[in-house]
């Protein structure tokens, strides 16, 4: 049966949907020799498909981690600069692995990794708007009006966020502390929304995806997530 390439590219573990996209676009992969185009399908039963000239392999068995990232790590298998990168934090599991969404290098906290490729794409799809939580630290206090216009959504760049939640704030010291929960995945967009409001935040941490949160996981540490963990993530 003839299934989309990105489809079965995913399936194999070797990227998500979206990568697989841009394997095809790149011209890297061949459908029985042939340059394949966005958009082909083709059958794994009868047709070579390939991917840099080896062949597709077969669809591997699915892992989930959730890991707690640290500061210093790039949200990438590879690096062109030579910094850390998170796939080197789950060396010791066998499967090639790649995170689900992004953390900047100066963000921690939790990060989803599979080779599931089609849960990859489910959960970073705008549509699906799965809620992500962020614990912020800013200088100076949240005042009643910053609090509101987060919740309103901030005029960015590239339009207007969505309403966004904010909770357990507390002041300590010259810092604040609060709980920001967004549904969108913009790149660097908690700190933009705090950027845009004056506000200066001096540490970031994602410590919820959906019902998941990091519970006392430490950094740099992950665990595995259970098969019934895996059946509410695909049903978000």
């Amino acid at each position: 049966m003839k299934v989309r390439l990105q489809k079965l590219i995913a399936r194999t573990g070797l990227a998500s949907r979206r990568k697989a996209d841009d394997l095809i676009a790149a011209g890297r992969v061949a459908v029985n020799g042939r340059v394949a185009v966005p958009g082909e399908t083709a059958d794994p039963e009868i047709d070579r498909i390939t991917v840099d000239g080896a062949p597709l392999g077969a669809p591997t068995g699915k892992v989930y981690l959730l890991l707690n990232k640290p500061i210093g790590y790039v949200t990438s298998a590879r690096d062109p600069q030579g910094r850390p990168v998170v796939t080197e934090l789950v060396e010791s599991v066998s499967a090639r692995l790649f995170p689900i969404g992004r953390l900047d290098l100066n963000t921690e906290g939790l990060l989803l990794m599979t080779n599931d490729g089609e849960l990859a794409h489910l959960l970073m799809h705008p549509r699906h708007q799965v809620e992500k939580t962020y614990l912020v630290r800013i200088r100076g206090r949240l005042d009643e009006k910053d609090r509101n216009l987060l919740q309103e959504g901030i005029l960015l760049e590239d339009g207007k966020t969505a309403p966004a939640r904010v909770g357990h704030v507390r002041t300590g010291g010259s810092h604040t502390w609060f709980h920001l929960t967004i549904r969108e995945g913009r790149n660097r967009q908690v700190r933009r929304m705090c950027e845009a409001l004056g506000l200066q935040v001096s540490r970031l941490k994602r410590i919820g995806v959906g019902f998941l949160d990091l519970g006392d996981l430490p950094p740099g540490r992950f665990r595995h997530l259970s098969s019934e963990e895996v059946d509410r993530l695909k049903k978000l």
